[in-house]
């Protein structure tokens, strides 16, 4: 008797999205190490060739996801820095906001976006980071320019602020404090940032 599985439909709508939708929530229930291509066709309802062309092997998928998950996030602060006010405190919060409120409803997605981009054959996904690094670095550059923050490399001052917002995010993804409590310790980042980074007095 056949397998079931090679009685599915080898072509699918719109396959890479299904897959990577399916992907993400597997990713979310199970972490990285439970997924394969093989069950995400199952899931889906076809081959489970299928996938391969779209996915050659299990890697890409995970590539694949962590990519798409860098243009969520680069699409997210975009968004939140073109909605702020002109004031820059103001862009700088909904900058963090927006950071921090992605890095703690996509936990999984976001460990495997960073783990996935520090291998020696990721340059996709090295380039899919530049977009969201990107508008922080600029945000930075602006808030020099404006006299809102002390002169020097922005990378440094970048480096801060992003070991800030992965320090509010751990807490809350590690369930230390309660996610209840983003918002508000995110205003209080943002005051504290400022301050520190802002330019040396008289």
């Amino acid at each position: 008797m056949p397998d079931a599985t090679e009685e599915r439909p080898y072509h699918h709508g719109n396959l890479r999205t299904e897959l990577l939708d399916a992907a993400e929530r597997g990713l979310r229930a199970h972490g990285a190490d439970q997924l394969s291509l093989r069950d995400l066709a199952r899931e889906i309802g076809v081959s489970h060739a299928a996938p391969r062309r779209h996915f050659p092997n299990r890697q890409a998928l995970l590539d694949a996801l962590a990519e798409a998950g860098f243009a969520r996030l680069g699409a997210m602060l975009r968004t939140a820095l073109t909605s702020a006010d002109d004031d820059f405190p103001a862009r700088v919060e909904a900058a963090m906001m927006a950071y921090t409120r992605f890095a703690t409803e996509n936990a999984a997605l976001l460990e495997l976006m960073y783990t996935s981009k520090h291998r020696p054959d990721a340059e996709r996904l090295a380039k899919a980071a530049e977009a969201p690094f990107g508008l922080m670095n600029e945000l930075i550059i602006q808030g020099q320019q404006q006299g809102e923050l002390e002169e020097g490399d922005p990378e440094r001052i970048g480096i801060v602020l992003f070991a800030t917002l992965q320090g509010i995010a751990s807490i809350i993804n590690g369930n230390i404090v309660k996610p209840e409590l983003l918002d508000g310790l995110v205003e209080t980042a943002a005051r504290q940032f400022l301050r520190g980074a802002g330019p040396a007095g008289p």
